[in-house]
């Protein structure tokens, strides 16, 4: 079920930034695991709104698809660690989260005390061209020296593109007494051998013969979701696009709960001009000239 960031933080669709913040201190100070009664599961809850709502771009993508959209955070096996290969993730505000600034809010909390921060886990996970624009579950092991080897599911959302990151909310690195880190999914598309995502759309290049584009004909091409028979009209010309409706990307994802459309493909025509002709066929196509055409 799609999480409501915004009545987890108890604020309104049109709150401000600051009003988020406000929100996040309070939740804060009250589940941080720290303090006498506090709630672990409802901190993680917050600190995942907070960082979806307080970064401009991912709020906008939450406000269009939801918690399961595109990089909110819903294979190989075994994952790596980014510190292994030089790379440090625990500032990544590309990913919609500023460890500085929950550090801030946290030490305003515990009267100065800075809190201890977990180190951020990257993964990679590869997907089939299908995968992609429908979403799949993938399950990584992750076993690093920063985190005991465990088990986590992972639903990638439709339309994903190759290399985009998936951040998942405290599945990294736990420290005691800390803030957990984050895990970091990047997804590695294969490509397909005739189909191209362009937004929404897929595109295809189909070769007909002369005599079709001449003629018309019907051909049978291969979509994600099967077979299905294209009309040529005669009289195409190299380059014309036929569009196909519904056999694109999905709008929305479906566990969002809202029902949405999908994009269409498009399919360009490209004449292939024979390279001989026997000696029939040039009498005929000189008829053909003759006539004019």
């Amino acid at each position: 079920m799609a999480k409501d960031y915004y009545k987890i933080l108890g604020v309104e669709k049109s709150a401000s930034e600051e009003d988020i913040k406000k929100a996040f201190r309070k939740l804060a100070h009250q589940y941080h695991p720290d303090k006498s009664g506090g709630d672990e599961a409802k901190f993680k809850e917050a600190n995942e709104a907070y960082a979806v709502l307080s970064d401009k771009e991912k709020r906008r993508q939450y406000d269009t698809f939801g918690s399961a959209g595109p990089g909110m955070g819903g294979g190989s096996q075994g994952g790596f660690d980014a510190s292994d290969f030089g790379f440090d993730f625990s500032n990544f505000s590309q990913a919609g989260f500023d460890a500085g600034d929950l550090g801030d809010i946290l030490s305003s909390i515990f009267g100065g005390r800075r809190v201890r921060r977990g180190r951020d886990i990257a993964v990679d996970i590869e997907l089939s061209f299908q995968e992609s624009i429908f979403g799949a579950e993938r399950k990584v092991v992750i076993n690093s020296k920063f985190v005991k080897q465990k088990e986590v599911g992972i639903q990638t959302p439709p339309g994903i593109d190759n290399g985009q990151m998936i951040r998942m909310a405290g599945l990294g690195e736990t420290l005691e007494g800390g803030v957990p880190g984050d895990l970091y999914v990047k997804v590695h598309v294969r490509r397909h051998p005739t189909l191209r995502k362009e937004g929404y759309n897929l595109v295809m290049d189909l070769d007909i013969k002369l005599s079709e584009a001449l003629l018309g004909s019907e051909r049978r091409i291969a979509t994600l979701d099967g077979e299905l028979t294209l009309k040529i009209p005669s009289g195409t010309n190299s380059g014309t696009i036929l569009r196909v409706k519904g056999k694109g990307v999905p709008h929305v994802p479906a566990s969002s709960g809202i029902k949405g459309g999908r994009g269409d493909l498009y399919v360009r025509i490209i004449v292939k001009m024979p390279e001989r002709l026997s000696k029939d066929a040039k009498k005929l196509i000189e008829g053909l000239r003759e006539e004019g055409l």
